[in-house]
């Protein structure tokens, strides 16, 4: 691993966990020691994910590595069973019980018939990559597990992807639900990612579509659609245009129309948008620029979005490897290193940062910035009716980039 100054990227052990914990009724039990458990709540506070009752270690001893003993393990899972008395119980591999090869799943599977609750063993010791890598792997473990055969047939619509390392996801969920209500009179089954009970997501083979939000939850739509024969369409909706083309794939995957309220309101807005921004476009005298730094899916759709308002260059910088990604969007760039990053933010001036806190802190301040992706110290999540997907958040989107056009080019902080 390569120094770093600030933030390495979430490891694909702690994304395994922020998304699990967001399965209601359920545990996530870590076999390892007290110190990695404990900073990882810290974390996922700042997410606004629950610890209480959630998250647990069994903590380990030098015996415990050394000789290979799991019987502080197996005790953890009776005794949280009988205390709690939770539906699911995750066990998880920290790094050490990982290296150590510890058979994580042979001890869920004898330990099953004393307890009540779903074992299920997560051998991931966030040894294989980064958070994009723990997301893919933990929607596949929940889809493979939970959902249940036989579920009763309802008109809903299934959110994949919903992760809560998205900066305001729960706001672009509520905007997605108004979305699917308004167009075709669909309500939202499981929204997987963000808080979800047990008992819902044992019953989601049943809903008419899944929608994957990102690349990420394309292999666990892959899994829905073997095993129940669910449809699923893959993207997120950024900007005008580019929400109203997401619900015209989602229409025909259901054999269904869109409203024609709804895809006229759309279309005059894109349509109107474009008038508005045309005088701050014309004559080429001046190039407007814009940096957006953030997960994948987020830079194809709010890219798009600034490049139709009239942005002359986007540079889009990945916060995740892009290694899981089967096909890459061109003009995509992720830095191996902290310090290729840093100095690429620190050249950009007068550019529109759409961005993180700590990006936002390293680039020149003659750059607008504006806090669209984590880490996001200085931005707490509070509101939940402020998204950045759908047509509330091309509204917002559409107001930085007037109110970006409208500075004044100002001197270069060198």
């Amino acid at each position: 691993m390569s120094l770093y100054r600030f933030l390495p990227a979430p490891s694909h052990r702690m994304a395994v966990m922020w998304t699990l914990m967001s399965v209601k009724d359920a545990i996530v039990l870590e076999y390892g020691p007290a110190g990695t458990t404990h900073y990882s709540m810290g974390l996922f506070g700042s997410m606004g994910l629950s610890n209480e009752n959630r998250l647990f270690t069994t903590h380990i001893s030098e015996d415990d590595v050394v000789m290979g003993d799991v019987s502080r393990l197996e005790n953890a899972i009776v005794e949280l069973d009988a205390s709690f008395k939770p539906k699911v119980i995750f066990v998880m591999e920290s790094g050490v019980t990982s290296v150590i090869g510890t058979d994580i799943h042979g001890v869920c599977k004898h330990i099953q018939e004393k307890v009540s609750a779903h074992v299920i063993s997560v051998g991931e010791g966030g040894l294989r990559g980064d958070y994009a890598t723990g997301l893919c792997e933990a929607y596949k473990t929940i889809v493979s597990q939970l959902p249940v055969d036989g579920a009763q047939q309802q008109q809903t619509i299934n959110i994949l992807g919903a992760s809560a390392g998205s900066y305001r996801i729960t706001s672009d969920v509520w905007e997605l639900k108004d979305l699917f209500n308004r167009a075709f009179g669909l309500r939202v089954g499981v929204c997987l990612g963000l808080e979800t009970p047990v008992k819902e997501i044992q019953q989601m083979s049943g809903a008419s579509l899944n929608v994957a939000l990102r690349t990420e939850a394309i292999p666990c739509a892959e899994i829905l659609k073997d095993r129940f024969g669910t449809p699923f369409v893959y993207g997120s909706p950024y900007g005008y245009s580019g929400t109203l083309s997401w619900l015209k794939e989602i229409g025909v995957a259901l054999g269904v129309d869109i409203n024609e309220i709804v895809e006229e309101t759309l279309a005059q807005k894109d349509q109107e948008s474009r008038q508005n921004l045309m005088p701050g476009m014309m004559g080429g005298i001046r190039q407007f620029n814009a940096t957006i730094v953030g997960d994948y899916d987020l830079l194809r759709g709010i890219s798009a979005f600034l490049k139709e308002a009239g942005i002359t260059h986007v540079n889009m910088i990945c916060s995740h490897g892009l290694k899981d990604v089967t096909h890459k969007a061109e003009g995509i760039t992720y830095f191996e290193t902290e310090k290729e990053r840093l100095m690429f933010l620190k050249s950009i001036n007068n550019h529109l940062l759409l961005a993180d806190d700590v990006s936002m802190h390293v680039a020149p301040k003659d750059n607008m910035g504006v806090c669209v992706s984590f880490p996001f110290s200085k931005h707490p999540q509070v509101a939940t009716h402020l998204p950045i997907m759908g047509e509330r958040g091309a509204d917002m989107l559409l107001e930085l980039v007037e109110r970006f056009m409208a500075r004044p080019v100002t001197s270069t902080n060198k």
